[in-house]
C-alpha cells in the first residue's frame, strides 16, 4: 500500500465500519449529545467488533494493524455522523506510546484493555498558562523514595469522566543539570489528589472538556511511562498519530455534511428544478469535495510515513494533513448549511451543531497558527519569531 491507494483489507474495514456507523447515525448521536448522554453503546459495539484495537499488536489481543487502519475507522464513524472523539486520544496517542515505549509490565497491564476497548485513557498536556508551549509546562513530578509526587493542573482535557486513567505530561528534574525535562505518567482517575471539573462549552457533543487538578498525587514507580530520558521521543510518537487521527475525524465530519447537502439539493426543488442544478449551489459543494479529497490523500501519506517508521517525515505530513482537513471540514460544513438555507440551522437537519464542532478542528489538538509555524521553520527553514 502507498499513500494513494489502500489495501483490500483496509477497504473492507472501511466498509464494515461505515455500515456500523449508519446503524447509529447522526440523529442518534446528536440526540445523545443534546440529552447529556454518552455514546457508550457505539463505543462498546465497535470495541466488540475489534475496530478500536486494530492498531494494538496481536500478542496483546489487538488487530496487529497500524495507525492508518485506526484512522480509517475514525473517519468512517465520523462520516456517518457519530465520530468518537476519544479514539483520537485513547487508542491513537496512549496505546501508541505504550506500545512503542512502555515497560513490559505496562504493556501487559494496559494494551489488552486497549485491544478489547474496555479501557478509555485520556491524555493531558495542555495547561492554562502554557498553551502550545510545552517548554512552559508547570506540572512537575518529584521523587519520594520509590514513588513520584505529581502536582499541577491541566485544561481542555477530553473525556476524563469516561476514562479509567489519564496519561499526564509533566516534568521532572534532571539530577545532573537541575533542569526540568518532560516525563509521562499514567494516573488512574480514582487516584487520591486527582480531581476534575467540567468546562462549559458552546458545542453540542457527548464528549466533555475538563480542568484537571493534581494535588500531591502519589504514584508508584511503575506509573512513569517507559524511560524517564525518552519522554520527548515518546511525546512526539504520540502527537503525530494524534494529528493523523484529528485529520481523519475532521475529514469524516466534512464528508457527513457534504453527503447531507448533496441529498438535499438533489431533492429540494424551486421553480420545478432541483437547486443542485444551479452553479451557485453546486460549485461550493464541488470545492468542498475536492478539498476533502486532497486532505485525505495527505492524511494517508502521513499515516504511511508514520507506519513505515519515518517519524520526521510523518511529522511534517501529519501537520499538513491536520491543517488541510480542518480547513476542508469548515468549508464543507459552511457550504452544506448554505445549501440548506434556513433549514441548515434547524435541529431537524443536524447541521447547525456542526458549525461550532467543525470550528474546533482549526484549534485542537494543535492550532492552525502553530502548524504554520512548524511548516515555516521546519519545512521552509525560516527563522523563529518566538
Amino acid at each position: 500500500m502507498n499513500a494513494f491507494t489502500e489495501s483490500q483489507e483496509r477497504t473492507a474495514l472501511r466498509a464494515a465500519v461505515a455500515e456500523l456507523g449508519r446503524r447509529y447515525g447522526g440523529d442518534w448521536f446528536q440526540g445523545k449529545a443534546r440529552g447529556g448522554e454518552k455514546t457508550a453503546e457505539l463505543w462498546d459495539e465497535a470495541a466488540k467488533l475489534g475496530y478500536l484495537g486494530v492498531n494494538v499488536p496481536e500478542e496483546y489481543g489487538g488487530g496487529g494493524g497500524n495507525i492508518g487502519d485506526l484512522a480509517a475507522v475514525c473517519e468512517e464513524l465520523s462520516a456517518a455522523g457519530c465520530g468518537l472523539l476519544l479514539m483520537v486520544v485513547s487508542p491513537a496517542i496512549c496505546a501508541t506510546i505504550i506500545t512503542r515505549f512502555g515497560t513490559d509490565e505496562q504493556k501487559k497491564t494496559w494494551l489488552p484493555k486497549f485491544a478489547d476497548g474496555s479501557l478509555r485513557m485520556a491524555f493531558a498536556i495542555t495547561e492554562p498558562d502554557a498553551g502550545s508551549n510545552a517548554h512552559k509546562l508547570t506540572t512537575t513530578a518529584r521523587r519520594d523514595g520509590d514513588d513520584w509526587i505529581l502536582t499541577g493542573r491541566k485544561v481542555f482535557i477530553s473525556g476524563v469522566d469516561e476514562a479509567a486513567a489519564v496519561m499526564i505530561v509533566g516534568r521532572t528534574e534532571d539530577a545532573r543539570t537541575g533542569r526540568l525535562k518532560p516525563a509521562l505518567f499514567i494516573v488512574p482517575t480514582d487516584t487520591p489528589g486527582l480531581e476534575y471539573q467540567p468546562i462549559e462549552m458552546d458545542i453540542v457533543s457527548p464528549d466533555k472538556q475538563f480542568m484537571v487538578f493534581l494535588d500531591d498525587v502519589r504514584l508508584p514507580a511503575g506509573a512513569l511511562v517507559g524511560s524517564e530520558d525518552a519522554a520527548l521521543m515518546q511525546l512526539f510518537a504520540g502527537l503525530n498519530p494524534e494529528r493523523i487521527m484529528a485529520a481523519s475525524f475532521a475529514i469524516g465530519m466534512g464528508r457527513y455534511a457534504l453527503d447531507k447537502a448533496v441529498g438535499y439539493v438533489n431533492t429540494r426543488k424551486v421553480w420545478d428544478t432541483p437547486i443542485g442544478a444551479h452553479q451557485g449551489v453546486a460549485h461550493p459543494l464541488a470545492v468542498a469535495k475536492i478539498e476533502l479529497e486532497l486532505a485525505k490523500v495527505m492524511t494517508q501519506k502521513a499515516a504511511a510515513l508514520y507506519d513505515a517508521g519515518d517519524d520526521a517525515g510523518a511529522g511534517e505530513s501529519a501537520n499538513m494533513a491536520k491543517y488541510a482537513a480542518a480547513e476542508a471540514s469548515i468549508k464543507a460544513v459552511d457550504a452544506a448549511v448554505q445549501a440548506h438555507g434556513g433549514n441548515g440551522l434547524t435541529a431537524e437537519y443536524g447541521l447547525g451543531a456542526l458549525v461550532t464542532a467543525a470550528r474546533v478542528n482549526r484549534i485542537a489538538p494543535v492550532s492552525r497558527e502553530m502548524i504554520l509555524n512548524f511548516v515555516a521553520q521546519n519545512t521552509l527553514g525560516l527563522p523563529k519569531s518566538y
